[in-house]
């Protein structure tokens, strides 16, 4: 183990030091080292870096944290860092990123389709078939499936990707060695070789309420969209889908009946447009187009081609954007807000664009 991953466990485990704070001292310092190395005046010419903090970074339990080197060498735990090039690059653009990730398995911290499913761990039956229908749906295109590791549609994802011989990921709220609940020591023995584990917490972290938010962030974070499947109005789903919304990530939300209490927060992220409605696994394959280059290629073209200069330099914008919101085409285009909603609208019929949950457009293909 590097001294760099050393001086990273020490910045993690210093009071008053979040993932935000922690990230600014590496920007201004240039590693974790840097930091520890750094005098205290120079500490505190940081801002937001107080006496406490400086105070905090030169006191180092260096027994506990080589005991924590020492588990990760035994235990074959992997790890990376923010100012590591193989760094989840989607997570990387979320604010609150941990600096440091700690994983167990066989698995790319970049994959290709990342993908989040989470729900209410008091799964239905309508719940988990529509789970295993869509995980099985989309084994086609390899995607990653992401989750949480608990009861419910957790667990239900989970096995749906290791039944169809796809990689799962599950992000966990404590140390890398341990499971919680046990009851799925066997899963995720089974997901260390098809996937892993991942988390920001270092072995022997004490478990505590707090933690179950941050592992909900990184689900949210690490995945190219959510998929939130039975949920009440309350509970880690929806935290995870109002994070991943936040992210600027695509939000999808499995409509149930009205009075069931496993629907209410999936109709209710649809009904405030965080969440689009998903109704069939073919739904997400159109939003996140997951068609054939050669077809995406050829159908631009030919829409491309009809037209005018006003529209095509939209459209260049949007495609430059990825997912534009409307807001930042009326500031980048200057045109009144009528005409670019006339504009957008006529695109979009034309299947040119299409539009996406929170008021965005991305091109259709």
């Amino acid at each position: 183990m590097s001294d760099e991953l050393y001086y990273l466990i020490a910045l993690t485990r210093a009071p008053g030091v979040g993932p935000t704070k922690a990230r600014q001292l590496l920007k201004t310092c240039g590693s974790a080292e840097g930091i520890f190395k750094s005098k205290t005046r120079e500490l505190l010419s940081i801002p937001d870096i107080g006496p406490a903090t400086a105070k905090a970074l030169h006191s180092i339990d260096r027994s506990k944290i080589e005991e924590i080197i020492q588990f990760l060498e035994n235990k074959g735990v992997r790890t990376t860092s923010f100012m590591s090039d193989n760094y989840p690059e989607r997570l990387k653009h979320c604010d609150d990123a941990p600096v440091l990730l700690y994983g167990l398995g066989n698995y790319n911290w970049n994959p290709k389709r990342p993908i989040s499913i989470v729900g209410t761990r008091k799964a239905t039956t309508y719940g988990k078939d529509f789970c295993q229908s869509l995980v099985q749906s989309l084994a086609r295109y390899e995607p990653t499936i992401i989750s949480g590791l608990a009861y419910g549609i957790d667990a239900c994802a989970h096995q749906a990707a290791l039944d169809a011989g796809i990689e799962t990921i599950a992000c966990v709220a404590h140390g890398p060695e341990r499971i919680y609940p046990d009851a799925h020591r066997a899963l995720a023995g089974k997901m260390l070789a098809h996937g892993g584990i991942i988390t920001e917490f270092a072995p022997h972290t004490p478990m505590a309420p707090e933690m179950f938010p941050m592992r909900n962030r990184l689900i949210a974070g690490l995945a190219e969209c959510t998929v939130v499947i039975e949920t009440d109005l309350k509970g880690g789903s929806m935290i995870t889908a109002h994070i991943a919304s936040s992210y600027g990530r695509e939000v999808y939300a499995v409509p149930g009946r009205v009075h069931d209490r496993t629907s209410r927060g999936c109709n209710a992220l649809i009904k405030r447009h965080v969440a689009g409605i998903l109704t069939a696994p073919e739904d997400l394959i159109e939003y996140l187009n997951w068609d054939s280059p050669k077809e995406k290629s050829g159908t631009q073209m030919q829409l491309f081609a009809s037209l005018t200069n006003e529209q095509l330099h939209l459209v260049q914008l949007i495609q430059s954007l990825q997912k534009a919101a409307f807001d930042d085409l009326l500031t980048q285009t200057g045109l009144h807000w009528g005409e670019l909603n006339a504009m957008l609208t006529t695109l979009e019929f034309e299947g040119v664009i299409r539009s996406l949950p929170g008021k965005r457009f991305t091109l259709n293909g």
